[in-house]
């Protein structure tokens, strides 16, 4: 499955979890929801990110490594955010995907492995799937 469409995979999955479980639940299931739209939104921009800056590394190595720095600090925001212990390790397992990938483009790497990002990203759909 391409990247783009498993991103929209993952992001249908979790706004349709953030739409139910304040339907079925109470507050603490709204908090879970609002968390997991805000990781939706976080991880579908960070995909898209380092996709682009993979596929853009032969030309402009810099480029990729603003790029992860952006999804660094988008990663961080979201931990600020979220106060569910889960989705918090999810988005910790996401961003050490992250480190992952920057280390294989620092040793010369001009196809690192995406798979702990797409792993994360599973992960997250799982905890936000009621």
């Amino acid at each position: 499955m391409s990247a783009p469409i498993r991103r929209r995979r993952i992001t249908l999955i979790l706004a349709a979890a953030a739409l139910a479980l304040p339907l079925t639940a109470g507050c603490g299931a709204l908090d879970k929801a609002m968390d997991c739209v805000a990781a939706a939104d976080a991880i579908a921009t960070s995909v898209s990110n380092l996709e682009q800056a993979v596929s853009n590394i032969g030309d402009n190595p810099l480029k990729a490594d603003e790029a992860l720095d952006d999804i660094d600090a988008e990663l961080d925001s979201l931990k600020d955010k979220t106060d569910n212990a889960d989705l918090s390790k999810a988005v910790g397992d996401l961003g050490k995907g992250v480190d992952s990938v920057r280390t294989a483009i620092e040793n010369g790497d001009e196809t690192p492995d995406l798979a702990p990002i797409s792993d994360a990203a599973a992960e997250i759909g799982n905890i936000c799937t009621p």
